[in-house]
């Protein structure tokens, strides 16, 4: 045999047994993160823990499984671990919009709002259709007071679903905290007429009605919510400041007793 032609067929066969090396490897580590993936779903997180640790072992660069261990130090509370875990898959792929959303609920949860909507602004940059990452977005500006521009946000999550009633909650709250409360009522009755056990909008429709000195409409609000979930302790107590505001002692102190 030509010695050229025989060492093209060595190099074949190298390659060939190279590439089967490292398929078996990405076979394992894929084999491994499934496996973690399911103990993940039975929140058994350390051992999920331990086999996404294998899964990496096999290949380092296995994106899917990063993301997954980042989510299960999250879920352990390890938001600093997580955060690791997360940025090393960006690493390998800055697109991954499961670890920027993954980073923004992590940096969310330590209280770094800032790093928190940078991610959440690139996850919805990832995935413009996703009307739970534009309010994720809209929930963060809403915790650090920016209400005009969290109701913006959740204008564009109603862009995509006009009945999303998270988004028409949390606007309506932007336009209570605002003092807009004839907007904030709109939103809440709108989200009353999708859902009419949404005992959230009646106990916020009601806090609306009484910064309009509506009291007997806000404890028609108050009882609403009230019908849906009796022990509702802050529904109770708004509804005996009401009662004591309106001089109405005994039934303000039957509440009181009973919370």
């Amino acid at each position: 045999m030509n010695m050229k032609i025989f060492g093209v067929l060595v190099c074949l066969l190298e390659c060939l047994f190279i590439l089967s090396i490292v398929c078996a490897a990405e076979d394992s580590s894929n084999y491994y993160d499934k496996l973690g993936s399911k103990l993940y779903t039975t929140r058994n997180y350390t051992e999920a823990l331990d086999y996404f640790n294998k899964s990496l072992a096999q290949n380092a660069s296995n994106v899917d499984a990063l993301v997954h261990k980042g989510n299960t130090w999250k879920a352990l509370n390890r938001l600093n671990e997580s955060i690791d875990s997360y940025k090393k898959s960006l690493e390998l792929d800055g697109k991954k919009t499961a670890a920027w959303s993954g980073l923004a609920d992590a940096y969310n949860s330590k209280k770094d709002y800032e790093n928190a909507l940078n991610a959440a602004e690139k996850a919805t940059e990832f995935d413009k259709k996703n009307k739970a990452f534009m309010l994720r977005e809209g929930n963060i500006l809403q915790s650090q007071g920016r209400f005009e521009e969290a109701a913006a946000k959740y204008d564009g999550a109603l862009s995509i679903d006009p009945g999303y009633k998270d988004a028409l909650y949390r606007k309506g709250l932007s336009s209570l905290a605002a003092n807009n409360t004839t907007q904030a009522i709109e939103l809440f009755d709108s989200i009353l007429a999708i859902d009419p056990k949404h005992k959230q909008a009646y106990n916020a429709k009601g806090q609306a009605l009484e910064a309009q000195g509506k009291f007997t409409s806000a404890l028609m609000a108050y009882d609403r919510a009230l019908q849906i979930d009796p022990k509702w302790n802050q529904v109770l107590i708004n509804k005996m400041h009401i009662l004591l505001a309106q001089g109405k002692q005994k039934e303000a102190m039957d509440i009181l007793l009973a919370i």
